[in-house]
């Protein structure tokens, strides 16, 4: 199964990037999953949790509102701050 390329991006700053095995986040319309092959989408994104599944486990920030891309397995998270931090983390 491949994986997924994730960049998790604060207003001010780049937060984290690295694979993922999936993605949650929260939108008006529920919780979105995102895996490897997902259709592209873009989204609008609520306040609440985004969890990454990493080969390190499962890390989870609360999020602003914002917008989520997906697109070939890149999924891009835009938003306004962002609380906690993600251990697994591979900023550049």
């Amino acid at each position: 199964m491949s994986a997924l390329q994730v960049e998790l991006v604060a207003a001010d700053r780049k937060v984290w990037s690295g694979e993922a095995r999936s993605v949650q986040a929260r939108t008006p319309d529920g919780v979105l999953g995102i895996l490897p092959g997902h259709a592209p989408v873009l989204g609008v994104l609520v306040p609440g949790e985004v969890g990454i599944d990493t080969s390190n486990g499962r890390e989870t920030v609360h999020v602003e509102s914002g917008f989520l891309s997906v697109d070939h397995d890149r999924v891009t998270i835009v938003t306004e701050q962002v609380e906690g931090t993600l251990s697994a983390s591979s900023t550049d």
